[in-house]
């Protein structure tokens, strides 16, 4: 599926729900030797799915809250939702100045002697977490996607439709880094 082109409820819904069946295969099939092993001073894959699970479990649980509690703590969007396009240049142009994922980084971790099943683990985290963020967004309407408001820690304030659309790119941009820097190893 090209996300470039998502913005439809119906869209995102099915961008999350090919991501939590197909797109998290490729971390699932790498040899559990090669998921736990730092690359370089970068983070192991391993270490990227744990960020992955770790981000994206707020903004599942947000989308359960109440819709009150996110317009009173967050506010209503004044202005229309940014394409997928204009987020992923805009997330790139604030990690090219420097940021960092903050409170979102993996914690320091030993690799269990089990490497298989810490792999499963952690993949099936991040599927728990996109299945849930895809479940909560069934009663959202198109109209509530565009209005309410969620923090991102980098970005400030998104929309929802926003922080579904980052969240698709964040699974996109992690494994493309892991892709190129094992090509580098």
């Amino acid at each position: 599926m090209n996300t470039q082109r998502l913005h439809s409820k119906s869209e995102i819904r099915d961008a999350l729900k090919a991501l939590r069946l197909d797109g998290l295969m490729f971390w699932a099939d790498l040899a559990p030797d090669q998921f736990a092993a730092a690359l370089g001073s970068a983070w192991s894959p391993a270490d990227n799915v744990r960020h992955l699970a770790k981000a994206t479990a707020p903004v599942a649980l947000a989308f359960r809250l109440p819709r009150l509690a996110l317009r009173v703590v967050f506010g209503v969007a004044t202005e229309a939702s940014r394409t997928f396009d204009d987020l992923r240049q805009t997330y790139l142009g604030v990690l090219g100045k420097g940021a960092k994922a903050g409170r979102f980084a993996p914690s320091p971790a030993r690799p269990p002697a089990d490497l298989g099943a810490w792999q499963q683990h952690l993949v099936g985290q991040c599927a728990g977490s996109l299945g849930t963020l895809e479940q909560a967004l069934g009663p959202w309407s198109e109209e509530a996607l565009d209005r309410y408001r969620l923090p991102h820690p980098l970005l400030g304030r998104l929309t929802a439709r926003e922080m579904l659309l980052f969240t698709l790119y964040h699974y996109e941009h992690h494994k493309a880094n892991v892709i190129r820097r094992m090509a580098g190893c």
